[in-house]
């Protein structure tokens, strides 16, 4: 049996929606199984650059760049507001891709004076972050909002999987969704890397003019520390995980006044930040 693998097709747009994952062939692990075949999510390296001065290589799942370049320079600090990017350039192939971002002055400056080095993996968010300051960072705490009504979250895990196209074929991939106050979700991107998830999400927020108080986030995965310094830092008021946080994650939300919410499997939806 041989896999019918979908050609790899270089976009126009690097914006647009992931290709089609491409299918590869396994065998399950018993005597006399036959062959199969299985998409997989696919990943490629984007180096990202400002101004002519490398920054970073990550590992993401192709499509959306854009979007993800946005929210990656706003949720790491290296823009404060977008008006600040000038201009990105996206390009490569199959193999790699590449991000040329035009900054302004100002973020320039402070860009070279901060001096980071950041190594991206999917594993986690702080690889290569050199002093303990960065991991930690002073964030401009949120103004504190009510939390999402309880209806909402009436039939949400449902929709999320309905959101989730890219997973549906190939699985490995996480989700960053945003939903507005009553429940719809409005904008979903996905990726290999939690982050990049979220990173993606935010660039689509800016580049569909979507207000981040206008709703809420939601994550697929576990609530780790960074997510929720995006999140502060992209002003999104409320972040919801369908996994647990760890102790560590509820303090940062509860010291920047973000909402955290934990909607489990099986039980209702669990507020952790703000304080009760």
């Amino acid at each position: 049996m041989r896999c019918t693998t979908q050609p790899y097709i270089e976009p126009e747009n690097f914006n647009q929606e992931p290709p089609q994952p491409s299918e590869y062939n396994y065998r399950e692990l018993t005597d006399g199984q036959p062959l199969h075949c299985t998409p997989l999510a696919s990943e490629s390296p984007l180096a990202i650059s400002y101004n002519g001065i490398s920054q970073a290589v990550m590992m993401v799942t192709p499509g959306h760049l854009e979007d993800f370049v946005k929210g990656f320079s706003l949720s790491t600090g290296i823009v404060h507001d977008f008006k600040e990017i000038k201009g990105i350039e996206i390009g490569g192939n199959s193999e790699s891709h590449y991000a040329d971002v035009e900054i302004n002055n100002r973020a320039f400056w402070a860009l070279k004076t901060q001096r980071r080095n950041l190594a991206g993996t999917t594993g986690c968010g702080i690889c290569g972050v050199e002093a303990l300051e960065q991991a930690l960072p002073d964030l401009e705490p949120l103004t504190p909002t009510l939390p999402p009504r309880v209806f909402v979250f009436e039939g949400l895990r449902e929709k999320i999987a309905e959101q989730q196209e890219a997973a549906k074929e190939s699985g490995a991939l996480h989700a960053a969704l945003f939903a507005n106050l009553q429940g719809d979700i409005v904008a979903c991107r996905e990726d290999i890397g939690r982050h990049n998830a979220l990173d993606k999400l935010i660039g689509a927020l800016a580049n569909n003019h979507i207000a981040p108080e206008s709703g809420f986030a939601i994550m697929t995965s576990r609530c780790s520390l960074e997510l929720i310094h995006k999140a502060v830092r992209a002003r999104i008021p409320t972040l919801v995980c369908l996994s647990a946080p760890t102790a560590l994650t509820v303090e940062w939300a509860r010291k920047n006044h973000l909402n955290l919410i934990h909607l489990p499997k099986n039980g209702a939806p669990r507020l952790y930040s703000p304080a009760p």
